[in-house]
């Protein structure tokens, strides 16, 4: 072999392996250990649940399309799982931490998630999903960075703080999962807390002239809140993967499950400030704090009242929610602007209508969606359907439309095709205000309003820029609309995100559905898969 030809060889092997190794998406590696321990965000102990000996857990700091594998060590004496609120998990719901589509981690055992969090953009957080164990902690911010060649639509900010406030129970969660057991509604909550702490627990540090970004989710259980910061304005500038209008707020509600982004310049004198989260639309009112301090800070927050928002306005928060619009000129995950299609040219295929009721059920309360309250299986749906295995559930076990008939329970499952674009509408018939998650999918919030739904509303639908998202709310008496692109195959849990309701009941699955069995749609089974119930003793995959 002569020389050149050699070094031709040696040049395309180099190449190649150089194509290999820069042509994937980064992964990172992280080990948790899941573990009970003594917390006291309202003064009182409490059982809780801690990640790494971290209440609340870890934060999750990603970008656009990486690979994260979690390494979950289950040291609780009960079994345990972990969700991801937001992620879709993309031809993956194996990954997705529902009892629906996951079986359980024992007590002693370990599970990786492997996941990839592609073309996503935005703020999130984990939450424990089995059990009642949301209501002891075991939650954590997610992070979803753009990655670098794909512009953002303001200048880095000079820090970056995720924000975990909602109620809270003195009482530890085995009690509140005891009462839920007895089919009843939880008692009123005992406080808020901020970053699982109490009054005046938390201090954000800000240099004075410089912007920082808060990352603010309600991980609360039943209850929406208010966030404001005295004498400062919030730009708004992101909402569950969505770039917005930058539109300023002073204050901002943020129901169940939701997540919002902000940008706080730090343009006042220099002092500390009252950070404020309050309820919204209960009696009494329930408020917590905490301190925004500037480093050149001459003086403390004394003891000066927290600055007022609003309460049980409804039509302030209808307003404030219908002011939330797209930013159409900013780049998404992907280098085209926001997508590759617009919502409001697609004709959507169907329309399902979910309206929530509640009704006693042989002497105890159930919740319910069109008149059904799901009840687990014995087996997870999504590994039921992978194995065939009969009797676990029946598709179209849940109707497309309220039937107003008495509550029955039932382990129910919608049926999807995949690919197709549908109207979903939210009814609210009662007199909380609800709040309303999809997993595996971003929906376009096109419209909501008081009153009942008819297909007139569709006329005052927003067609144009309203912001693509994973949580709705819907308000008393009113209802919410929603189009999704039903472009992601697997089992996925529509619930909702009131944490009692929903395990009372107010959940079910949709099955989104591809004939082809092909890795192009949705990728096989996990080969580390746990496997439980009637599935116990199978075979994920060869090696």
């Amino acid at each position: 072999m002569s020389g050149s030809m050699f070094g031709a060889i040696v040049f395309l092997v180099v190449l190649a392996v150089s194509v290999q190794v820069h042509g994937e998406d980064p992964y990172k590696f992280f080990s948790w250990n899941i573990t009970y321990g003594d917390i006291y965000p309202l003064g009182v102990r409490q059982q809780g649940i801690f990640i790494n000996g971290q209440f609340p857990g870890p934060v999750i700091d990603s970008t656009t399309n990486d690979n994260l594998i979690i390494n979950v060590f289950n040291n609780l004496p009960e079994p345990f799982l972990l969700s991801w609120n937001g992620i879709q998990q993309r031809r993956n719901s194996w990954q997705d931490g529902m009892y629906g589509t996951n079986c359980p981690i024992p007590p002693g055992r370990n599970f990786t998630y492997k996941m990839q969090v592609k073309d996503q953009i935005g703020s999130y957080y984990y939450f424990p999903s089995l059990a009642f164990h949301k209501a002891a902690g075991g939650f954590g911010g997610i992070r979803i960075n753009s990655r670098p060649r794909i512009p953002v639509p303001f200048p880095p900010p000079a820090g970056d703080y995720t924000i975990l406030a909602g109620d809270w129970f003195k009482a530890n969660h085995t009690d509140l999962k005891a009462i839920l057991d007895g089919g009843h509604d939880l008692p009123f909550p005992d406080g808020l807390v901020i970053n699982g702490r109490g009054v005046n627990g938390n201090t954000f540090t800000f240099d004075q002239g410089k912007t920082y970004r808060l990352r603010i989710s309600n991980v609360g259980l039943t209850s929406s809140i208010n966030f404001r910061i005295e004498g400062h304005l919030m730009k708004l500038v992101e909402v569950e993967g969505s770039h917005t209008l930058q539109t300023m707020y002073s204050t901002l509600d943020i129901h169940l499950g939701q997540t919002y982004s902000v940008l706080v310049t730090a343009d006042q004198s220099p002092k500390d400030y009252i950070v404020a989260v309050s309820t919204r639309f209960t009696s009494p009112i329930l408020s917590t704090t905490a301190i925004l301090h500037y480093s050149n800070s001459q003086s403390g927050v004394g003891s000066r009242p927290s600055p007022g928002g609003p309460t049980v306005q409804i039509d302030y928060s209808l307003n404030q929610a219908r002011s939330v619009r797209w930013n159409l000129t900013a780049s998404g995950p992907r280098p085209n602007p926001q997508g590759s299609y617009h919502y409001g040219l697609v004709t959507p295929s169907r329309t399902i209508r979910l309206a929530n009721s509640f009704q006693t059920v042989n002497g105890k309360k159930r919740y319910a969606v069109n008149s059904v309250s799901f009840t687990p299986a014995d087996t997870p749906l999504k590994v039921a359907d992978f194995y065939n295995i009969p009797g676990v559930f029946s598709l179209g076990s849940i109707p497309d439309n309220p039937t107003f008939s008495n509550l029955y329970v039932k382990t129910s499952v919608m049926a999807a095709n995949f690919r197709d674009f549908v109207e979903i509408v939210f009814e609210n018939f009662g007199t909380e205000v609800e709040s309303w998650h999809m997993n595996g999918h971003s929906f376009f919030v096109v419209g909501m309003d008081g009153g009942q739904w008819s297909s007139g509303s569709r006329h005052n639908y927003n067609l144009r820029d309203t912001v693509a998202r994973c949580t709705v709310q819907v308000y008393p008496k009113s209802w919410s609309a929603v189009y999704v692109a039903l472009d992601n195959v697997g089992m996925w849990n529509i619930r909702s995100e009131n944490w009692a309701k929903q395990y009372l009941g107010q959940q079910f699955y949709l099955r989104v559905f591809s004939p082809a069995n092909s890795w192009r749609d949705e990728y096989p089974i996990p080969r580390n898969a746990l496997l439980c119930g009637r599935a116990s003793g199978r075979h994920t995959r060869p090696l």
